[in-house]
């Protein structure tokens, strides 16, 4: 297989290659990058950057597809690196954003494990969408965990 060596290198080929006018290039190219992500070989603070213009993507007024496909793969980061809350509370503010693509924030905000986080996921709770409101009720439950875990042996 030829192309980039390293993970990073295969993250800035995917950023040169996010301007193509393809849409379904465009789309590849972020799938790429949560496939990077997802190997956990990034440095912590290439991840945070990555994940940082992912975030972007998602905010931005490109297609359903392309902000769906940043925001998995910024779901896909929330395994093997802990995402700091101010790298992804730009989408606690996304209160507009189509329902699917609410519940995959709902998921990144809840990973954070900051208790910053928690006014924006409670506010979920009351959402129109039943998918909406079950996605912020486990991240509620993910945050509370987080911030008290239940001590092994006791009921």
């Amino acid at each position: 297989m030829t192309g980039p060596k390293s993970p990073m290198a295969w993250i800035e080929w995917a950023w040169q290659e996010l301007d193509a006018p393809d849409a379904g290039r465009r789309d590849s190219c972020l799938e790429v990058v949560g496939d990077v992500l997802e190997t956990g070989l990034l440095a912590q603070g290439d991840a945070v950057r990555v994940v940082e213009r992912l975030v972007a993507v998602a905010l931005s007024g490109e297609s359903y597809g392309l902000r769906e496909s940043a925001l998995h793969a910024v779901c896909t980061a929330t395994t093997p690196y802990e995402l700091p809350y101010l790298v992804v509370a730009p989408l606690a503010a996304a209160d507009g954003m189509e329902p699917l693509l609410l519940e995959y924030v709902l998921g990144v905000l809840g990973a954070t494990g900051d208790r910053a986080a928690l006014p924006a996921v409670e506010r979920f709770l009351r959402h129109p969408d039943p998918g909406v409101r079950r996605e912020a009720a486990d991240a509620v439950k993910e945050l509370r965990w987080r911030l008290h875990p239940a001590r092994e042996g006791t009921a």
